[in-house]
């Protein structure tokens, strides 16, 4: 037996499979009729791998607030935390001052929509922010002849990045909220998957020509959950 704690969906699958979330839950899904004993055994068999990925999740840091953005909140921007601070206003805007980020509503008393005019205010800022990053490392590259067709930055939310056959590269605006040296690691992750579309040998070894501390960067940005 095992005291890890879990819950089991049944469907018409074929083979039994085990998923980790962020937030601590473990979920068993498995074909009808699947023995209970079967899957105990399975638990039982992967319980290194499951609490290896607990408590790397419990060491994470949540990089989205799911409750309401209000004064006192706290939010991450190029990896430094900021305490909100919300004022009524004729003027909707936002304001850096120091450590703090403040937020003017015309109506601060609507719960949800200091969070809206925040995660729009990021998404603004990672457009230029990501936009002069982009091409100043294709500039500082330019020997490697990276030709990305088009550069977009949108909200994703299960990659950090990603290139198209066709050399669209695609960034996610998340990676405002996180140190420039993350940002720089998956731009230039995806720029050599324009030389090599896959994970193969030859795309590491460019990867590591270009960025060697890419390991201890990749590391240290799965930490970061949404």
């Amino acid at each position: 037996m095992t005291n890890i704690r879990y819950s089991i969906i049944y469907s018409r699958r074929r083979s039994i499979g085990i998923s980790v979330k962020p937030d601590s839950t473990v979920t068993v899904h498995a074909p009808f009729r699947t023995p209970q004993i079967r899957i105990e055994q399975l638990i039982l068999s992967k319980s290194d791998w499951i609490n290896k990925h607990l408590k790397n999740f419990k060491s994470s840091v949540r990089i989205n607030n799911n409750h309401p953005i209000r004064s006192g909140s706290q939010v991450l921007l190029n990896g430094k935390k900021y305490h909100i601070n919300i004022f009524p206003s004729a003027r909707t805007e936002i304001i850096i001052k120091d450590d703090n980020i403040q937020i003017n509503l015309k109506d601060p008393t609507d719960d949800g929509i200091a969070g809206r005019v925040l995660d729009k205010w990021f998404k603004e800022r990672a457009v230029i922010v990501f936009h002069d990053r982009f091409y100043s490392i294709l500039e500082k590259y330019k020997d490697y002849n990276f030709n990305p067709t088009e550069l977009r930055v949108r909200s994703l939310k299960r990659r950090w990045g990603s290139c198209t056959t066709k050399g669209r590269i695609t960034l996610s605006s998340e990676l405002i909220k996180l140190d420039d040296n993350f940002l720089e690691y998956v731009i230039l992750h995806e720029l050599c998957h324009l030389k090599h579309h896959n994970h193969g040998k030859e795309f590491y070894l460019l990867l590591t020509e270009v960025f060697p501390e890419w390991k201890k960067v990749r590391n240290e940005l799965k930490r970061y959950v949404r």
